[in-house]
């Protein structure tokens, strides 16, 4: 796989991810949910992460910075990764699987890292959408950007675990409850398809021995080697 064609696919996946969190962040105010195409299943619903992917959280403002910084390792660490799996020519299939790791990892770095400088701060009690570079500058300073998220599939709610299930037990039962982003998609799918296809990825191809023989017999027609 060639370098401009996983750069390409590492352009799109960003565009795709920034212009979503970009049009979330302008229209939708902090805690807003709209059905998408009248499907109960899948909708819009803002969410700002201050942690991990998957809404996870880490450590207060400290964990904020650390986190940040330790996505800002990764995706340089990741460049020269990507780098080398194209030029030893690894599995076109384990390579756009990286990419997608690595688009994801890089598009919610974007966030923590600038979106506090250039986003204010949407404020859902008066329901306030965001405003992009406002003139009293953003909700928080460099390195401390709250990642966007959107993507929610309630596929199944208003259920409830049988009495029995261990410290569960009757309490209410959503699928699926995590609200993401298509970074964090992006991330997910490049590691559970590797996870899937590892074997096929990373397959070792037995050596063929050539046995050759050296002979200082003349060869004409009279002598013949076989």
């Amino acid at each position: 796989m060639k370098a401009r064609q996983v750069i390409l696919l590492i352009l799109l996946i960003i565009f795709a991810d920034q212009a979503m969190k970009f049009y979330i962040k302008l229209n939708y105010f902090a805690g807003e949910e709209h059905l998408v195409l009248g499907l109960k299943w899948f909708r819009l619903h803002f969410v700002e992460n201050e942690g991990m992917a998957w809404g996870w959280k880490f450590g207060g403002g400290f964990g904020k910075i650390a986190l940040t910084l330790f996505r800002l390792v990764a995706v340089i660490w990741g460049s020269f990764l990507l780098r080398d799996f194209i030029r030893k020519k690894y599995h076109k299939g384990f390579i756009i699987c990286a990419s997608l790791i690595y688009a994801g990892a890089l598009g919610n770095l974007i966030d923590s890292m600038f979106y506090g400088m250039i986003f204010d701060y949407s404020n859902p009690l008066f329901q306030n959408v965001a405003k992009l570079f406002p003139a009293h500058g953003g909700y928080d300073s460099f390195l401390h950007g709250r990642v966007v998220d959107m993507l929610y599939f309630p596929l199944i709610t208003n259920a409830h675990f049988p009495a029995w299930v261990p410290i569960w037990g009757g309490d209410d039962f959503e699928f699926f409850r995590p609200v993401f982003n298509i970074a964090d998609a992006s991330i997910s799918c490049g590691v559970i398809v590797i996870l899937i296809f590892q074997n096929k990825f990373f397959a070792k191809h037995p050596h063929v021995l050539h046995n050759t023989v050296e002979t200082h017999s003349v060869v004409n027609d009279k002598n013949q080697i076989f």
